[in-house]
């Protein structure tokens, strides 16, 4: 009798971020933004090999086409860079992208990902016009494509999500499949299509904890005040205190009511519903297509 073991998956996961954008993630957070990105997925998926790449950093290396070929998905992080003031860490990013298109690899990002897959296929971003979302995406709306796309299967017709972007789509690439948008991002959910690869992306963060936002939000207190969503000082600590206690506590009812989230957020199953679809949706059928299953 033969028996047959499926083989791993591998994902590489591609950190947006500076070396000085890590260094205070791992302060804060005990870990990189491509770290955290990483054991979300593997949580999802156990057996997954993750590996992780940093083109912000002068001199990394980048794998090839190849080298990029050869992975089962790939994801990309958050940032806190802005693709509308290019330097060399971002254009090192724009090329990458351009690369992952012609590798026809499975790709997801978040954020910036999202950000970075539609500049790479033609798509402009820029300084958001409806102002800063932080903290939650509020009332993202599946619009009629996007309730029968695989990306956003399991969601509902409206829900929020953990968020934090100044930056935003303003027009997206010529091959573009708008799946959700929101009245601060248009293009809350997207899928691209470029080159002969297909991208999948959303503006806000499936894999960020309710720990991790309020982590966040702590470095960013003085931009909540000055652009009038925290009153003062006390009322941002008291909002950061309060994410930290339903995150160590999601059965605390009435702090889930007094912050206005749910299930979609505080489950940590259904927070991450984009991550799962793009694993088992994607990645998985694809790595069968290509004989690596």
């Amino acid at each position: 009798m033969n028996v047959f073991s499926r083989k791993p998956l591998r994902v590489l996961v591609v950190d947006g971020y500076k070396r000085e954008g890590r260094e205070e993630y791992i302060r804060d957070a005990g870990a990189t933004p491509s770290e955290a990105y990483a054991a979300e997925l593997r949580r999802i998926e156990p057996s997954l090999i993750t590996d992780i790449c940093l083109p912000a950093d002068e001199g990394a290396n980048l794998p090839d086409g190849a080298g990029l070929a050869s992975y089962d998905g790939i994801a990309l992080t958050g940032s806190s860079l802005h693709i509308h003031s290019p330097e060399p860490a971002v254009t090192r990013q724009i090329e990458l992208m351009r690369a992952i298109y012609k590798s026809g690899t499975p790709c997801f990002g978040s954020c910036w990902g999202i950000q970075i897959g539609a500049v790479a296929a033609g798509g402009t971003v820029a300084l958001n016009p409806n102002g800063l979302e932080i903290g939650f995406a509020r009332r993202i709306a599946v619009n009629e494509v996007g309730a029968k796309h695989p990306l956003l299967a399991g969601r509902p017709a409206a829900f929020d999500a953990p968020a934090i972007h100044f930056d935003s789509i303003i027009a997206p690439p010529s091959d573009a499949t708008i799946l959700a948008s929101n009245a601060i991002s248009p293009i809350q959910a997207a899928e691209f299509r470029q080159d002969g690869g297909v991208f999948w992306g959303v503006q806000y963060h499936p894999e960020f904890s309710l720990r991790l936002i309020a982590t966040i939000l702590r470095r960013h207190s003085k931009t909540l005040i000055e652009r009038g969503l925290r009153k003062d000082e006390a009322a941002a600590t008291a909002w950061i205190a309060d994410l930290d206690a339903l995150d160590a506590d999601p059965a605390r009812h009435d702090l889930a009511w007094g912050l206005g989230l749910d299930e979609e957020v505080i489950d940590p199953v259904k927070r991450v519903t984009e991550l799962r679809n793009f694993l088992e949706m994607r990645v998985k059928p694809q790595a069968s297509v290509r004989g690596r299953a």
